[in-house]
């Protein structure tokens, strides 16, 4: 897989960093994206600490220019970008209908919407040039369901992740450029903290965990030519939205 370049968006902690270490301890050469510079060099510097390709390029995925200039250095270095693998997302604290500000609600389509389309955009040009490219997209449970808890923002730009990855899938088949939205359920991670009433030590035990994510990411990238997986939705075991009740 080394030949293999892929960038992975939010790359600098949770299921981001986790899925960027494991694609580089399967071979793929990582190229890792992320806002904060200083957390980005110490993600990278982890990985190259053990003998892996990895590279790290600052970027902001709510700005168009910045994503397509990040692309542009991708290619210049490596010649190629094989894989996408559009991490970057957030919710916030205060998501119920009635107390989500106009402002959250404007910036979490910014990133989690807007964000997700200009990096599949400014990749685009290349893959169809190679006739070949693979985008997995991190969607959620909350982007193949409805329900009040993750909020109306997160709920509608997350299922609207999943339309873009299928969209994709329907314009760009006959080049080669297959797309995979990645639904997952509850995920321990540090995001878990931002809740209004954070989940306890227990709950978070039960949840996914960012190295599931990552392996499955693994599985989709290592899909023959011939096959798409359009959309893979995981749970944990313990699934409150099963009616499991809260630890």
């Amino acid at each position: 897989m080394s030949n293999r370049i892929v960038w992975v968006t939010g790359a600098s902690s949770g299921i981001g960093l986790a899925t960027a270490t494991y694609l580089a301890e399967q071979g793929y050469t990582v190229v890792l994206s992320g806002r904060d510079e200083g957390k980005l060099k110490d993600a990278v510097a982890s990985l190259t600490a053990r003998g892996f390709k990895a590279d790290g390029v600052p970027v902001d995925v709510t700005d168009a220019s910045a994503v397509k200039r990040a692309v542009e250095t991708i290619v210049s270095k490596f010649g190629r970008v094989d894989a996408l693998v559009a991490n970057a997302g957030a919710n916030v604290g205060a998501r119920a209908w009635g107390e989500i500000s106009v402002e959250d609600f404007d910036s979490l389509y910014l990133l989690n919407v807007n964000g997700v389309f200009y990096c599949v955009n400014a990749v685009l040009p290349y893959m169809r040039k190679q006739r070949s490219g693979q985008v997995v997209a991190l969607s959620s449970w909350a982007g193949v369901t409805i329900s009040a808890k993750p909020g109306p923002a997160y709920t509608s730009a997350k299922h609207a992740v999943v339309a873009l990855t299928e969209s994709l899938n329907a314009a760009e088949y006959q080049n080669g450029i297959r797309a995979c939205a990645v639904c997952p359920g509850e995920v321990a991670t540090a995001a878990m903290s931002k809740r209004k009433t954070p989940p306890s030590q227990e709950a978070l035990a039960r949840m996914l965990k960012p190295e599931d994510i990552a392996r499955t990411v693994g599985f989709v990238l290592d899909a023959p030519e011939h096959v798409t997986l359009n959309r893979i939705i995981m749970s944990p075991t313990w699934n409150g939205a099963y009616g499991a009740p809260a630890l």
